[in-house]
């Protein structure tokens, strides 16, 4: 059983999403690794009991690297390659664009494209301290509330988020034109880059495209049936080309084997169903 929903009123500025899991699913039985696709967004992630998490450079990679139960995910442009453990009870938190330093304690630009363990943002104390009270919930919506109160503790101690970052993402998100959001900011293109990536963890044109490839993993999950050239014009692309060059750039997947591989949830792809050949990008 799990649970996904918007946090509380006090973390809507700076958390997307939070969600809670008891463990009991299973994972795809012919599957023992899983491709995860990028949202270009920083996740905050704690799991209890069971194997820690384990990640593999490339599907050529037998041993793989054990990072740990507590974690950071940072923003990413391209897939992670994981293994595929028996489930075991976890939550997490999806972090808004610029509130990775606000919330999770470090900048997005140092967390970029890792998985970095919470201890060593929050320190040991305060993480086993957490995930002690958490583990001893009741059920996955009281440990939700645990780990909402938690982030919220996190609050008084907050400023905002950055107003050039708000403004370059209130317009981004409507227009995808970087150069137009750099004009009426009123600074330099570098000095609007490099205050972008520090507080997203991706450059402004990196975040414009996958911002638009995960519109595209959303309609596909609502229309399967949808044609790759009726989603390209859909979804803005130049010519269907363009749109598969953009898809493979972020998932390592062709659209073809993407749809074949019928995903349960968009961006999570069991890797018995993956082409050969495609390596996990970091």
């Amino acid at each position: 059983m799990g649970i996904g929903r918007a946090p509380r009123a006090s973390l809507k500025p700076f958390v997307e999403l939070v969600w809670a899991s008891d463990g009991a699913g299973a994972p795809p039985a012919a599957a023992r690794r899983e491709l995860v696709l990028p949202t270009g967004m920083t996740h905050i992630v704690l799991r209890f009991g069971g194997s820690p998490l384990r990640l593999f450079a490339d599907h050529g990679d037998r041993l793989g690297d054990t990072v740990g139960h507590a974690l950071i995910g940072g923003a990413r442009a391209g897939p992670y390659l994981k293994a595929l453990e028996p489930s075991a009870p976890s939550v997490g938190a999806l972090l808004r664009p610029g509130a990775a330093e606000l919330m999770a304690g470090a900048p997005a630009g140092a967390l970029a494209g890792a998985h970095t363990r919470l201890e060593d943002v929050w320190g040991d104390r305060a993480v086993s301290e957490l995930a002690d009270r958490l583990a001893g919930a009741a059920s996955p919506a009281a440990r939700l509330e645990l780990f909402e109160a938690a982030l919220a503790a996190r609050l008084p101690g907050l400023r905002g988020i950055d107003p050039l970052v708000a403004h370059a993402l209130m317009r981004l998100g409507a227009s995808w034109s970087v150069g137009e959001a750099v004009r009426e900011t009123g600074v330099s293109h570098r000095h609007f880059a490099r205050t972008f990536r520090e507080a997203v963890g991706l450059g402004p044109k990196t975040w414009c495209r996958l911002t638009r490839f995960g519109a595209v993993l959303d309609r596909l999950a609502r229309e399967p049936a949808i044609s790759w050239a009726e989603l390209a014009v859909a979804e803005g692309y130049a010519d269907q080309s363009h749109f598969s060059r953009e898809f493979r750039a972020f998932s390592g997947l062709t659209p073809g084997a993407y749809r074949r591989a019928a995903p349960v949830a968009p961006r999570h792809v069991p890797v018995s169903f993956v082409q050969d050949g495609t390596r996990a990008a970091g």
